[in-house]
Protein backbone atom coordinates (compact mmCIF):
# COMPACT_ATOMS: atom_id res chain seq x y z
CA UNK A 1 0.00 0.00 0.00
CA UNK A 2 0.86 3.55 -0.37
CA UNK A 3 1.29 6.31 1.96
CA UNK A 4 2.75 9.71 2.50
CA UNK A 5 5.49 10.95 4.60
CA UNK A 6 6.58 14.35 5.09
CA UNK A 7 5.17 15.08 1.46
CA UNK A 8 7.15 11.69 0.22
CA UNK A 9 5.66 8.49 -1.41
CA UNK A 10 6.40 5.27 0.60
CA UNK A 11 5.39 1.65 -0.11
CA UNK A 12 4.83 -0.03 2.98
CA UNK A 13 3.24 -3.94 3.71
CA UNK A 14 -0.30 -4.10 4.19
CA UNK A 15 0.20 -4.71 7.76
CA UNK A 16 2.71 -1.87 8.25
CA UNK A 17 1.91 -0.48 11.83
CA UNK A 18 3.80 2.88 13.39
CA UNK A 19 7.14 1.35 14.56
CA UNK A 20 7.73 -0.84 11.35
CA UNK A 21 7.55 2.33 9.14
CA UNK A 22 10.49 3.91 11.33
CA UNK A 23 12.31 0.84 11.84
CA UNK A 24 12.22 -0.75 7.63
CA UNK A 25 11.45 2.01 5.42
CA UNK A 26 12.30 5.36 7.15
CA UNK A 27 15.54 3.37 9.02
CA UNK A 28 14.78 6.28 11.53
CA UNK A 29 15.59 6.29 15.29
CA UNK A 30 12.62 7.05 17.28
CA UNK A 31 14.55 9.49 19.40
CA UNK A 32 13.34 12.67 19.47
CA UNK A 33 10.33 12.77 17.37
CA UNK A 34 6.45 13.11 17.10
CA UNK A 35 4.30 11.53 14.73
CA UNK A 36 1.00 12.52 13.16
CA UNK A 37 -0.86 10.62 10.99
CA UNK A 38 -3.42 12.29 8.61
CA UNK A 39 -3.25 15.67 11.18
CA UNK A 40 -3.49 13.56 14.60
CA UNK A 41 -0.71 12.77 17.02
CA UNK A 42 0.06 9.75 17.78
CA UNK A 43 1.59 9.16 21.30
CA UNK A 44 4.90 6.97 21.18
CA UNK A 45 3.34 4.27 23.20
CA UNK A 46 0.73 3.29 20.60
CA UNK A 47 3.23 3.57 17.42
CA UNK A 48 3.58 -0.79 17.80
CA UNK A 49 -0.12 -0.72 17.79
CA UNK A 50 -1.47 1.81 15.22
CA UNK A 51 -1.57 0.00 12.03
CA UNK A 52 -1.50 1.91 8.67
CA UNK A 53 -3.75 2.76 6.26
CA UNK A 54 -3.72 2.93 2.47
CA UNK A 55 -3.33 6.61 1.75
CA UNK A 56 -2.27 7.85 4.85
CA UNK A 57 -0.62 10.76 5.59
CA UNK A 58 2.16 11.15 8.17
CA UNK A 59 3.93 14.34 9.11
CA UNK A 60 7.12 13.62 11.46
CA UNK A 61 8.68 16.16 13.44
CA UNK A 62 12.14 16.01 15.11
CA UNK A 63 13.05 18.14 17.82
CA UNK A 64 16.08 20.21 17.65
CA UNK A 65 17.48 22.38 20.31
CA UNK A 66 18.57 25.57 20.16
CA UNK A 67 16.83 29.16 20.53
Amino acid sequence: MEITVNQQSYSVSDTCCLQQMLDTVLLQPAKGIAIAVNQEIIAKSNWPNHFLKPGDNLTIIKATQGG
